[in-house]
């Protein structure tokens, strides 16, 4: 079969589908994330690609296949950004392992952390799937309070591994607060010199 060639025109990230421009013009045709070959990078707008057309039960045209043409596509602002974010993962482990040799920190503070952060990395790999397969997601204020809990480390690492809630501004904004807000109860609640005040 003949493949065709065209450029990612919509992507809906969270649902994992969308629509290419055919390089020969006419409609756009249907892709869905199972169409696409093994890659490291999720699909990108704009990307080239390279497809078979093939008509599904309706007689719609939907691409099989696909492959992107170009070997890497620049990554999106956002997500570049919860790249570079990830640095303070170790940097607060380190800030909690000063914290816990000068406040003698118990150590169940350290594992709530652990359990909060894999808990949400959990929550935000079954919210990827569900998004995929169009079943029940996990609601946006669930992921935050997670976060606001002490999980916020498990979801950053989420957010860049899985690719997932990593380009929604909206989103992102209300999850840096939930981090702040989380800092601040760690030192208002661990500290002996505002306990002392």
């Amino acid at each position: 079969m003949a493949r065709e060639q065209g450029r990612l025109s919509q992507w809906d990230e969270a649902k994992g589908y969308g629509f290419i421009s055919p390089q020969k013009g006419g409609g756009r045709v249907f892709v869905h994330i199972k169409a696409f070959a093994l890659q490291a990078e999720p699909p990108r707008l704009g990307q080239s690609l390279s497809y078979e057309l093939a008509q599904d039960a309706q007689g719609k045209w939907r691409a099989l296949q696909v492959r992107p043409l170009q070997a890497a596509v620049p990554a999106r602002p956002a997500a570049a950004a919860s790249a570079r974010s990830l640095w303070l993962v170790p940097l607060f482990a380190a800030f909690y392992l000063v914290c816990h040799l000068a406040w003698q920190l118990p150590p169940a503070v350290w594992g709530l952390y652990m359990a909060l952060s894999l808990a949400s990395f959990i929550v935000y790999a079954g919210d990827k799937r569900a998004a995929r397969r169009g079943d029940w997601r996990v609601s946006e204020n669930t992921l935050h309070l997670l976060a606001l809990a002490g999980g916020w480390p498990g979801a950053l690492l989420a957010q860049q591994l899985l690719r997932h809630k990593s380009s929604k501004p909206g989103f992102r904004r209300w999850f840096w607060a939930s981090v702040l807000g989380n800092l601040l109860l760690f030192i208002l609640l661990c500290s002996p010199l505002l306990k002392q005040a």
